[in-house]
């Protein structure tokens, strides 16, 4: 259902899985993920603590910060393993104590700090990350990340209690056994009802308040630093209420790892891209925020909360970020061959054979399917084109993983739909986001079914074409030739409805193209146009149509109509569409069209060519 009461101007805060809180499961409790649940269990050598309302060593040793410590090296002192793969919450957004030393060097650091309470050890890039009190919970990620993570606890051997009778021992043993287990079962009742009222007051307190505004953000105020979790001030920075942050880098850091932002190699809405390269040598986009205004602050807070939290070979990964005094910077894997489009609508240079296209297309459309159907709640990204569709071809093979969640909302199961605020670019936004109806996962759809027409012409929807000049046209001008513009999705359209798929594929790839593959793309592209949004495929059924799997749709010419009203105004010269642009609007242009639209309202206005 709908929620049409928000205000469309809205905040975006990260999602929390219950994992993500400090004390999910007490000290030293492990939590693991399952579905939209978690569960609670102790690590290896721990076990349930009356004390702690955690776990605590099952040998009745005790922890180093409450004995006493002279700062030296303590035969007494052992670390209990945890396991491999394990995460400790902190560890998110704090950076490691060192990098680059080996697991002895950690725990000889541990063993000579007397607030130290265990370390963390990620064998992959050998950075060390020390633990103090108070204790929160483990983490069993279960990601690529954390699989390299080796856990150890610190403690110290206790005498207390060593000395016992053991000629009263067999004599007690009868009559403590049978309270210890009795009350052992009370314990586990009482620690399962306990999880179970707090589980459930939590999935209370999400759908009352986290939830909302989360995703629309709240309705009765303006956004303030505090809203975006960062302030100016750099002590504040600290206060970090954002679960699963990557690593925080300072400004002096990226300044080394950019070499003083020397190697500029994109820029956007927002800021410039620069090349890097980490300790660890491997090559960064780090991509510095110039100017941070409100929408700067919304778009920062916006990209760490999804991708930081998330992750597919179709989706580019956030490695890092910055956010120290007034610094505002985003640390992504490097991709060698940039955006989609330098590769695809450049006049000169190596061509995009039509196997590349394909393999584009169906990465892409697997990282949205991701984004749709993998991830809780839904993830719309709302800005597909292909400036955000990024590759590398170091590998392999190419890789293609969508990027720039900035302008990303969540979608809950509760919600088919929701109203925001229009967003995205001009050429790829769906018919709804001007006809004040929710948008959902289809609109992103619409965006991706222009980004296949683009593969397939190897140019923009709307691009520019050198005729004859019309005999009946009067003209001081000796020139032969005029502009006429063209709307590709139009004439994809008429092409599909005479069955000329072969007509439509770049020119520049002299027929080497495979038709049967060519017209599985047209229809479904055409498909993914459809002006009802209803009738839009979703971005699963897309991949398996693209790859074959699933007999693909037959596009409905009756819900295409629209694009005849588009084409309408692309049809005559440059001056002719500004003029039409100009009557937008028009108190005396009431009639409409076949398709619903107002004969009036232009393609610029309606996802109109860029």
């Amino acid at each position: 259902m709908v929620n049409s009461s928000v205000a469309l101007s809205s905040v975006f805060v990260a999602p929390s899985g219950n994992c993500d809180l400090p004390q999910s499961c007490g000290s030293l409790g492990l939590c693991s993920v399952q579905g939209n649940s978690s569960s609670c269990v102790c690590p290896p050598n721990f076990a349930s603590s009356t004390q702690s309302s955690g776990c605590s060593p099952v040998t009745g040793n005790i922890f180093s910060a409450n004995s006493s410590c002279n700062g030296t090296d303590d035969p007494n002192i052992s670390y209990s393993y945890v396991g491999n793969g394990i995460t400790y919450f902190a560890n998110k957004f704090r950076s490691a104590v060192t990098i680059g030393k080996n697991r002895s060097n950690c725990e000889i650091l541990c063993t000579n700090n007397c607030t130290c309470n265990g370390y963390f050890y990620d064998t992959s890039s050998q950075s060390c990350f020390l633990l103090q009190q108070p204790l929160g919970s483990l983490i069993n990620a279960n990601s690529t990340e954390s699989a390299h993570s080796l856990g150890y606890i610190k403690i110290k051997n206790s005498n207390i209690g060593t000395q016992t009778n053991s000629s009263s021992s067999p004599k007690l043993l009868p009559i403590l056994l049978p309270s210890i287990a009795a009350f052992l079962a009370m314990l586990i009742v009482c620690g399962f009802g306990f999880v179970w009222w707090r589980r459930g007051q939590k999935k209370i307190r999400n759908k009352s308040s986290l939830t909302k505004n989360m995703i629309h953000g709240p309705p009765s105020r303006p956004i303030s630093d505090s809203d975006c979790l960062f302030s100016d001030n750099d002590d504040d920075i600290s206060e970090i209420l954002l679960p699963g942050l990557p690593t925080r880098f300072n400004f002096e850091e990226l300044e080394e790892v950019t070499s003083n932002f020397r190697t500029k190699i994109g820029s956007g809405g927002f800021g410039s891209v620069y090349k890097g390269e980490l300790a660890d040598r491997s090559l960064v986009a780090v991509k510095k925020i110039e100017g941070v205004g409100l929408q700067g602050r919304k778009e920062f807070c916006t990209e760490i909360a999804v991708i930081g939290n998330i992750h597919h070979v179709n989706l580019v990964r956030l490695r890092g970020y910055c956010a120290q005094g007034s610094h505002r910077l985003l640390v992504y894997e490097y991709m060698n061959r940039g955006s989609l489009d330098r590769s695809l609508f450049r006049p000169t240079g190596p061509l995009l054979e039509w196997s590349d296209r394909m393999h584009i297309a169906v990465g892409a459309a697997r990282g949205l399917a991701y984004l749709h159907s993998g991830c809780q709640p839904k993830i719309l990204h709302c800005d597909v084109k292909p400036e955000n569709i990024l590759l590398d071809d170091e590998g392999k093979t190419t890789q293609v993983k969508i990027a720039d969640f900035g302008l990303a909302k969540l979608l809950t199961p509760e919600q088919s739909g929701l109203f925001t605020t229009m967003r995205g670019t001009r050429g790829y936004l769906a018919p709804e986001w001007l006809t004040n109806t929710p948008i959902s996962d289809r609109t992103d759809v619409y965006s991706f079914g222009m980004v296949l027409l683009e593969l397939i012409h190897g140019r923009k929807n709307r691009s520019e074409r050198v005729t004859d000049a019309d005999s009946n046209i009067s003209s001081t001008s000796t020139e032969s030739t005029c502009t006429k513009s063209e709307y590709f999705p139009l004439i994809a359209l008429e092409k599909h409805e005479g069955k000329n798929y072969a007509d439509l594929a770049d020119p520049r790839l002299e027929g080497r193209v495979d038709v049967s593959e060519l017209e599985r793309m047209v229809k479904t592209a055409l498909c993914c146009l459809h002006e009802d949004p209803g009738l839009r495929p979703n971005m699963t059924s897309v991949v398996a149509m693209l790859e074959g799997t699933m007999e693909v749709w037959e596009p409905r010419t009756e819900a295409l109509g629209f694009l005849r009203v588009y084409g309408r105004g692309f049809g005559g010269n440059a001056m002719e569409i500004d003029g039409m642009t100009s009557r937008i609007g028009g108190s005396r242009a009431t009639t409409t069209t076949n398709s619903g639209w107002p004969s009036y309202m232009s393609s610029n206005q309606l996802s109109g060519p860029r």
